[in-house]
């Protein structure tokens, strides 16, 4: 049956984005309800995971705003997806393998504006996020030890607060490990499109950040009748805003929509 369900969710997103586009009038699909999340910031315009993308995206009207953390090789957390930067000039370095200070010399390469950009600390994205009262989506990649995640999120409760924070990750044990060091924090496992057995969130009461491909009503029942919560990444058209709102998800990332 899901199967069915499955089917006409697309083709209420796909109706729903022709009519958009032609300028027809057809039944909107709710959005007071859905709150949506800058992806690496206000990154389809802007720079990603830079300063200014988090800043644009607090102008765009974003309730919150994602980005990925890694730390230089003197301890400072910055914000970048990739683990190496490139620069304006084409030379690149490994975050994890150079200084603050040598990551900082010079602007990132940025092919969307004009805009002299640097890499942004983590303690910058948490500022602009309190500063504009907007959710932190916090990812952290691979593999994190207790005191680095005892760090990051230390700095989160001093800069911000925990209750706007929620932190993300494929890497099961980082939520674990995060529960036991700060019970309070909200969770999210990151659930991609090759993942199995969501399930054991269930047992830990972790909520979701979901590819918009693997979204079920199953799935979205299951962590809401058990309070927790559904996100849904990352829809840059409006087919797939429409399909994703349409499961009513809780959040919903994208590089372009507020």
């Amino acid at each position: 049956m899901w199967q069915i369900g499955f089917f006409f969710k697309k083709l209420l997103a796909t109706i729903l984005a022709i009519f958009t586009m032609i300028g027809g009038v057809f039944v909107p699909v709710p959005v007071d309800d859905v709150c949506m999340i800058a992806h690496r910031g206000y990154s389809g315009k802007y720079p990603e995971n830079t300063a200014l993308a988090f800043e644009m995206a607090a102008e765009h009207g974003s309730g919150g705003a994602e980005t990925d953390i890694r730390r230089t090789i003197d301890g400072i957390y910055v914000t970048s997806h990739n683990s190496e930067v490139i620069f304006k000039d084409g030379t690149s370095l490994v975050i994890e393998e150079s200084t603050y200070e040598q990551l900082t010399q010079k602007p990132l390469k940025n092919k969307k504006t004009r805009d002299e950009v640097y890499l942004c600390t983590f303690r910058k994205y948490l500022e602009i996020m309190r500063d504009n009262d907007m959710i932190c989506f916090i990812e952290l990649k691979g593999e994190y030890t207790d005191a680095q995640i005892k760090e990051i999120f230390t700095l989160a409760e001093e800069t911000y607060q925990l209750e706007k924070c929620i932190l993300q990750s494929f890497n099961f044990d980082n939520l674990l490990k995060a529960r036991e060091l700060f019970p309070n924090l909200p969770l999210m496992l990151t659930y991609g499109t090759n993942d199995t057995n969501y399930e054991r969130c269930f047992e830990y009461g972790i909520s979701i950040d979901t590819n918009l491909n693997q979204l079920s009503e199953e799935m979205v029942e299951g962590f809401h009748s058990r309070g927790l919560l559904v996100a849904a990444y990352t829809a840059n058209d409006f087919m797939s805003l429409c399909y994703g709102k349409s499961f009513d998800v809780d959040f919903i990332e994208s590089d372009y929509y507020a």
